[in-house]
C-alpha cells in the first residue's frame, strides 16, 4: 500500500469496488461522492425508488450473475429500509455488499440529522458489518466486505462509510489486484471418510432419494446432481428454493416437496418417495419449516446424508451424516466414489422407480385437469399456469413474489433443463419481492426472457419501481393475480380460526392503468382465453418496455398447502 496521494477517498472506494468486478450498483445517489467517482471506473448506477426494492434487485442480480450484488443507501431511515432485503439475502445465502453512508465522528451522539446506530441495526440481518474509520484502510475494509460476502456460506456484508471519510480529498491508494467478485470463493470438500460412508449407504439403499435445496444453485452444482440422477439412478426431489435443479422431464425427477402437497399438488401422489425413503441425501438444504412441512416430511428411521457449506445447518433438525463442504466439489467426490461401486441394485430398481414417478405425475395430471382447463371467470391460477407452461423454454427465468405466487409458479411450471432458474424469496418470504427480483435478474442477464408472478397485495409494495423499470429499460413480463384479497392471510385465518379479520379485503385497483401511468405497458385480462396470448405477445416484444398483465383471478383459489386440507377456507 502506498502512502497518502492525490487520489480522493471516493476514488479509492470506487476503484476497490471495480477491482472486485463490480460494474453495476443499485443505488440512489448516496454516498454522493462515491457515485460521482464511479463513472471513472466503468460502474453503472441502477437507481431504485426505494431501498427495500434496491436490496432485492441486488440479491437477484447476484443469484443470476454469480457475482456479488452491490446496493448502497443513506444513513437513517434509508438504511432501515435495507434490512428486509439483507435479511432475505442472509437466509437465502446470497452474497450482497451494502455500502451505507454513516454519521461522521464529530457529529455522533449529538442528535445529528438521521443519526442511527447502524452497527446494531445490521447485526441481526448480515454476516458482517464494519465502519471505515481511516482513509488509509479503505481497501482493507472493502476487501473484507467482499471476502465475507462470498466466503463460506455466502451472505450480505455491510460497510459503513462516515461522510468525512468518503469526502476526504486524499486517501491511501492501493496497488492490489485481487478480485473477490464471484462465488463460491472457496470449494472445500467434505471429509473423504464420510464421503466413502455416504457412498456405501447410497449404493446399498433400498429407496434412496436426493433432496436438493437452493444451495445447489448457489454452488453451481445442478450438473453434478444431474449426473448422480442419471448415472447412479437416484430420484431427485427439491425444495422451493431448489426448483430448477432437476429437469422435470427426466423420468427420475420427483418435483418440489414440502408444505404444499395437498390437492392439486404436483407431488401429492409422490409423497411416499420421501416418506418411505431409507436414505435421503439433502444438499444445500436448510431443512426449514416450509421445506419439511413443519418437520413432518422426513420419515423416522431414515438415514440423512447432509451436504452443506455451513456446519451449523448440517443436522440442525435431523440427525445426519455430516458432509461439510461446497456442494459441487463434495458431490463430484461422492459421484467418483459411487462410480467405482456396484450400482446394480440402483440400476435394477430404476424402472420401478421411474414407473412410480410416472404414475404419480399421471394421477396429478388427471386430478388437476378440471381447473387447469377451466373457463371460469374470474380466472383460476391453475389455468393461467397451464397456458404459461406451454410458452416456456430453458432460457426463461421464472420469478415469483412470496406467499401464493411462489407456490403457483414452482408447483405448476416445469423446469426445462437442469439448472434452470426459478427465483423465489423463500429465505424470509417477504412480500413485494417479485417485481424488483425480476428486474435484478434481467439486469444480470439481459438476453434472458424474464417472467414474474405477483399477487395484488405484494405488488402494491413496489408499484413505484415500474418507473425504475421504464427508466432502466428492463423488459420483464409481470402477471398480477388480482383477486382483491390478501389471499394467504384470509385462507390461513379461516383454516385456523374459522373466521378472518377485516384486513384481508382490498378495494378494486386497475394495475394495467397503474403500469400505463408509469410509462410501462398494461394489459387487463378477464377471460381465460386471453392470458396465454397476452403473455406470448409480451415476450415477443422487442422494445425495452415492461408489460404488466393484470389478471382478474378467483379469490377462492388457493395453492395445495397441506395445512389447508380438509379445512373451510372460502
Amino acid at each position: 500500500m502506498t502512502g497518502q496521494s492525490n487520489t480522493s477517498a471516493s476514488q479509492v472506494f470506487a476503484g476497490a469496488f471495480a477491482r472486485h468486478g463490480v460494474d453495476t450498483i443499485f443505488g440512489q445517489s448516496i454516498p454522493s461522492k462515491f457515485f460521482l467517482s464511479t463513472p471513472e471506473f466503468g460502474i453503472r448506477q441502477c437507481t431504485y425508488r426505494t431501498e427495500n426494492a434496491g436490496a432485492v434487485m441486488a440479491d437477484a442480480y447476484a443469484r443470476i450473475s454469480h457475482k456479488v450484488g452491490v446496493v448502497t443507501g443513506q444513513n437513517g431511515p434509508a438504511a432501515t429500509l435495507l434490512v428486509a432485503g439483507l435479511a432475505e439475502a442472509l437466509t437465502a445465502s446470497t452474497p450482497v455488499v451494502a455500502l451505507v453512508q454513516d454519521t461522521p465522528p464529530l457529529w455522533r451522539d449529538r442528535n445529528a440529522f438521521q443519526e442511527l446506530d447502524h452497527l446494531d441495526l445490521f447485526k441481526g440481518c448480515t454476516k458482517w458489518v464494519r465502519r471505515v474509520e481511516d482513509t488509509g484502510r479503505i481497501d482493507d475494509y472493502v476487501d473484507m466486505a467482499f471476502r465475507q460476502a462470498v466466503g463460506g456460506r455466502p451472505g450480505p456484508a455491510v460497510l459503513l462509510s462516515p461522510v468525512n471519510i468518503m469526502e476526504a480529498d486524499q486517501a491511501a491508494a492501493s496497488d492490489r489486484t485481487e478480485s473477490l467478485s464471484h462465488y463460491p470463493l472457496d470449494r472445500p470438500v467434505a471429509d473423504p471418510a464420510k464421503i466413502t460412508e455416504a457412498a456405501d449407504l447410497i449404493a446399498v439403499a433400498e429407496r434412496p432419494i436426493i433432496w436438493a435445496g437452493g444451495g445447489v444453485h448457489a454452488s453451481g452444482a445442478a450438473s453434478v446432481v444431474a449426473q448422480l440422477q442419471e448415472n447412479c439412478h437416484i430420484p431427485v426431489a427439491t425444495t422451493t428454493m431448489g426448483k430448477g435443479v432437476a429437469d422435470d422431464a427426466h423420468p427420475l425427477t420427483v418435483g418440489v416437496v414440502g408444505y404444499y402437497m395437498g390437492t392439486y399438488s404436483a407431488t401429492k401422489f409422490l409423497k411416499p418417495m420421501m416418506s418411505e425413503a431409507d436414505v435421503i441425501v439433502a444438499i444445500g438444504n436448510r431443512t426449514n419449516q416450509n421445506g419439511t412441512d413443519s418437520w413432518q416430511l422426513l420419515p423416522s428411521g431414515s438415514r440423512l446424508v447432509h451436504i452443506d457449506i455451513d456446519p451449523q445447518e448440517i443436522g440442525r433438525n435431523h440427525e445426519a451424516l455430516r458432509l461439510m463442504g461446497d456442494a459441487r466439489a463434495t458431490l463430484q467426490a461422492l459421484l467418483m466414489e459411487l462410480q467405482v461401486r456396484d450400482l446394480s441394485k440402483r440400476a435394477g430398481a430404476r424402472d420401478a422407480v421411474a414407473g412410480q414417478i410416472a404414475d404419480g405425475k399421471a394421477r396429478h395430471a388427471a386430478e388437476i385437469e378440471p381447473v387447469a382447463t377451466s373457463t371460469a371467470k374470474p380466472l383460476r391460477p391453475e389455468r393461467m399456469m397451464a397456458d404459461l407452461d406451454k410458452l416456456l423454454t430453458p432460457q426463461h427465468i421464472l420469478v415469483a413474489d412470496a406467499s401464493y405466487s411462489s407456490i403457483w409458479l414452482c408447483n405448476n411450471l416445469r423446469s426445462r433443463a437442469a439448472g434452470q432458474r426459478f427465483l423465489t424469496p423463500r429465505g424470509m418470504a417477504g412480500l413485494g419481492w417479485g417485481l424488483p427480483m425480476a428486474m435484478g435478474a434481467k439486469i444480470a442477464r439481459p438476453d434472458a426472457p424474464v417472467f414474474a408472478m405477483v399477487g395484488d397485495g405484494g405488488f402494491a409494495h413496489v408499484w413505484s419501481e415500474l418507473e425504475t423499470a421504464r427508466r432502466l429499460g428492463t423488459h420483464v413480463v409481470v402477471a398480477v393475480l388480482n383477486n382483491e384479497i390478501l389471499g394467504y392471510q384470509k385462507h390461513a385465518e379461516l383454516s385456523r380460526y374459522d373466521d378472518h379479520t377485516d384486513a384481508v379485503a382490498f378495494t378494486s385497483v386497475d394495475h394495467a392503468a397503474v403500469a400505463e401511468a408509469a410509462g410501462c405497458r398494461g394489459v387487463r385480462v378477464t377471460d381465460p382465453a386471453e392470458f396465454g396470448p397476452a403473455v406470448e405477445e409480451a415476450f415477443a416484444r422487442t422494445d425495452s418496455t415492461t408489460t404488466v398483465i393484470d389478471v382478474m383471478s378467483s379469490p377462492d383459489a388457493h395453492p395445495p398447502i397441506t395445512a389447508f386440507e380438509g379445512k373451510r377456507i372460502v
